[in-house]
């Protein structure tokens, strides 16, 4: 069974960093592609970022330039380093696992005030 647990997640001012991790548990992280989504109040969720069984990586175009995704194989961990964090970032982050089918973890709280 596909476990992935978030951390990391807390409140910030903007222009500040977060660092998030998500440990995964159940099935072979290396052979998985995983990746970072959010949901910002109001909205859907969405992408953000996106790191492959291979290491080919991907940003949405909010974050591109300021999030760092990646994976320690090792560990069974995800991280994504967020800086110069602004109030929109604001948002549940969640950590996802792709192995034939989307697996989500349970969530974490950002929080970016002004």
């Amino acid at each position: 069974q596909v476990h992935l647990v978030e951390s990391g997640g807390g409140s910030v001012q903007a222009g500040g960093s977060l660092k998030l991790s998500c440990v995964a548990s159940g099935y072979i992280f290396s052979r998985c592609g995983m990746g970072w989504a959010r949901q910002a109040p109001g909205k859907e969720r969405e992408f953000i970022a996106s790191i492959g069984s291979d290491g080919v990586i991907g940003y949405g175009e909010a974050v591109k330039g300021r999030f760092t995704i990646s994976r320690d194989n090792v560990k069974n961990t995800l991280y994504l380093q967020m800086n110069s964090l602004k109030t929109e970032d604001t948002g549940v982050y969640y950590c996802a696992a792709v192995c034939n089918t989307l697996y989500w973890g349970q969530g974490t709280q950002v929080t970016v005030s002004s």
